[in-house]
């Protein structure tokens, strides 16, 4: 990562649509699907809506910008609304994963198609060559940013959508027990970040969705 280099920072801008997109569509997703189980409390704190500023959390974000896995500011949910609180608890928290997933899979197979169908179009002059480029790697950055916060978000610690998942499914003799290590999330996501775990957990994960992705696309093209 050379911060000083023209091209990083050139990298990084063309990333900038995909992060903002990829975050404010998993957050949106878990507004809509806590709303639709009849809790109004997203709605009623503006969260039902694709605008970036009302999702960004400053320290996800910038992780995300530099190292393509963070985390938006978590959606507020009451739970007394949810008529099965455990299932409900699970869909809202899978709900902006499976987006990721979704928008990772659709702007792969953007891709594919534009290598398939437009590369060969392309006029062979510097600038259209260059301008190509350009829309097919913001493209991928959608992949490969979306894939990131999806796998990301299903590690199971706190504030993580996959801490919230595991939190459902632990018997309650269990539950009480784990809580109280809840605030300390934070601290332990950081240590996993800046020793590389996270790194080293998330790539064999992003490489097999992935490769699975394109197997999918390959077979339908």
């Amino acid at each position: 990562m050379d911060i000083f280099n023209a091209s990083y920072w050139m990298n990084q801008l063309m990333a900038l649509p995909a992060i903002l997109i990829a975050l404010s569509m998993h957050e949106l997703s878990h507004g809509w699907v806590s709303n639709k189980l009849g809790d109004p409390t997203p709605k009623m704190q503006g969260r039902l809506t694709l605008n970036p500023l009302a999702h960004l959390d400053l320290v996800g974000t910038i992780c995300l910008f530099f190292f393509h896995f963070g985390w938006a500011k978590p959606v507020q949910i009451n739970t007394q609304y949810y008529k099965h609180p455990k299932r409900d608890i699970i869909l809202v928290s899978l709900a902006g994963v499976v987006m990721n997933f979704i928008l990772a899979f659709v702007t792969l197979f953007i891709v594919a198609l534009m290598e398939k169908y437009m590369a060969p179009m392309v006029p062979h002059t510097e600038s259209a060559v260059r301008l190509y480029n350009i829309v097919s790697q913001m493209f991928f950055y959608g992949v490969t940013i979306n894939l990131g916060l999806g796998v990301f978000n299903l590690i199971p610690v706190p504030p993580l959508d996959g801490s919230k998942v595991l939190f459902a499914v632990l018997p309650s003799r269990y539950y009480n027990s784990i809580l109280k290590y809840e605030q300390y999330g934070m601290i332990i996501l950081m240590v996993l970040l800046f020793t590389n775990v996270i790194t080293k957990i998330m790539t064999p994960c992003v490489t097999i969705i992935y490769q699975f992705f394109l197997m999918i696309i390959n077979l339908i093209l």
